[in-house]
């Protein structure tokens, strides 16, 4: 648990990412006696874009590096003296760490490490108001069948690449925590949507797409289950936990929602419509049903009682009110969507979305 009065030196990583920039633009923003660095490597999706808003004020610093690096993470150790890390930066495409699932072994888990062993050694067993927050994924549960919901006690049963490199990640802080005594802090969401968010998830993906009548592929049957975080609550949430969270416990943030794929795409494709004077029905035309990744987990669905009960958290919007959020907020900056969906960003959704 974190003093919200006393001063604090923070290092969050991934903070130009969609996640990471909502959290830096949460914490500058509320706790201007907090010093915020955001670290980022600025790979495709990071994008200090995200950030414009609040990259003039006194208490934020952005610092370009890669959490792989040893001898930088501990050069800016010795430079800043952060008390706190909230650990947000990785590699998060299933789909992506299927294709090179090597970048995502060092990023999600060597970095994870070389900031686990940088912190330990920096305060040598000085754990008074120091914290490491981990923000991870449900993905690292495996896959549910069509009842039962994920626990923060759920064994781990990663299915790919991504998810096991995020399970790894979440044995590593926890085995700091248990042999050296490091205090430490987990969350596991669902999948988050909302604005920033790169274009290769489905949600912003099929938004660019409808705006550009371009087919919207939807794996397999579409039957696939998720449930869906709006991505400020995350960062809210994130929030709760870092100042008011046990140390040494996990918290598992989701939005008490469940959507199979394909009914969540007929309600964007109809929203869509609305929102550009379109017949309804001519969005939903543009469904293109594509030959299935490798490894598909079936449903995932959290239980978030822990952090309601506890921390007195809960989604302050339905699903259908975030999904109309970032609807409008993307077709009011179609901008940055063209700014992103360049260069070898088309290359990649060439190359995933074919039939075969």
């Amino acid at each position: 648990m974190s003093n919200k009065s006393t001063k604090k030196i923070i290092l969050i990583t991934g903070g130009a990412g969609f996640i990471g920039s909502h959290v830096v633009r949460l914490f500058v923003n509320n706790y201007p006696n907090y010093d915020i660095y955001n670290l980022d490597a600025l790979t495709y999706a990071g994008n200090l874009e995200n950030l414009k808003d609040i990259e003039c004020k006194n208490n934020y610093t952005f610092l370009r590096g890669d959490i792989t690096d040893e001898k930088y993470i501990n050069s800016i150790f010795k430079k800043y003296q952060f008390d706190s890390v909230i650990h947000l930066a990785a590699e998060s495409h299933v789909d992506r760490s299927i294709t090179d699932p090597l970048v995502f072994a060092k990023t999600n888990i060597i970095g994870t490490i070389v900031l686990l062993n940088t912190f330990k050694e920096f305060w040598k067993d000085n754990w008074s108001d120091k914290c490491f927050y981990h923000i991870s994924t449900d993905e690292v549960y495996g896959s549910l069948e069509e009842s039962g919901l994920f626990t923060e006690s759920t064994p781990y049963d990663p299915n790919s690449p991504y998810s096991a490199s995020k399970a790894s990640s979440d044995h590593f802080v926890r085995s700091y925590g248990e042999t050296y005594g490091l205090p430490y802090l987990i969350s596991n969401c669902s999948n988050n949507y909302g604005e920033y968010q790169f274009p290769e998830k489905l949600i912003p993906l099929f938004i660019n797409n409808i705006i550009n009548k371009k087919p919207l592929p939807v794996y397999g049957d579409g039957k696939f289950t998720r449930d869906w975080l709006y991505v400020v609550d995350h960062a809210i949430a994130i929030d709760l936990v870092f100042h008011n969270g046990k140390n040494h416990e996990t918290y598992n943030i989701g939005g008490f929602n469940e959507w199979k794929n394909i009914d969540l795409v007929k309600l964007l494709c109809d929203l869509m419509d609305k929102k550009l004077n379109r017949e309804i029905g001519s969005s939903q035309k543009l469904i293109n049903f594509v030959k299935d990744r490798p490894g598909h987990d079936l449903r995932y669905a959290i239980d978030a009682s822990k952090i309601k009960n506890e921390l007195e958290w809960s989604p302050s919007v339905t699903f259908e009110e975030g999904l109309s959020i970032t609807i409008d907020w993307y077709l009011s900056n179609e901008d940055w969507l063209k700014n992103v969906t360049s260069g070898d960003y088309k290359n990649y959704y060439k190359k995933q979305y074919s039939k075969t």
